[in-house]
């Protein structure tokens, strides 16, 4: 299963890298999307990929799983959430001043220069 991961994982940040160097900011906000979510898969893969019971008290259980890297995996996701938010108000707000999602656009350069 870890194997499919990694695959999985590679994918992710191997399109993540292709739409963050693209020009258009919608196809940016999209990119660091997916490589949060590439993040995410790769904490999880790498605090292992087992099955056992419920770290819990009281239970006698013979294989627990550790809660450490889903606990790192969900602050990861709300701080993502905050992130990816904040980019496309920011977008917004770009686009009806400067009319235009266009990154060299933005940055005040030509396409002839």
């Amino acid at each position: 299963m870890e194997i499919i991961m990694i695959f999985v994982i590679g994918i992710l940040f191997m399109c993540a890298t292709y739409l963050m160097l693209s020009k258009s900011l919608l196809r940016i906000i999209v990119g660091t999307g997916l490589l949060s979510h590439g993040a995410h898969l790769l904490i999880l893969t790498m605090g292992g990929l087992k099955k056992g019971a419920a770290p819990l008290l009281g239970e006698n259980a013979e294989a627990y799983t550790d809660p450490i890297p889903q606990a790192l995996i969900l602050t990861a996701i709300v701080i993502s959430f905050g992130v990816t938010a904040f980019f496309l108000v920011l977008a917004y707000r770009a686009y009806q001043e400067l009319g235009t999602d266009n990154m060299e656009k933005l940055r005040g350069m030509d396409g002839n220069d």
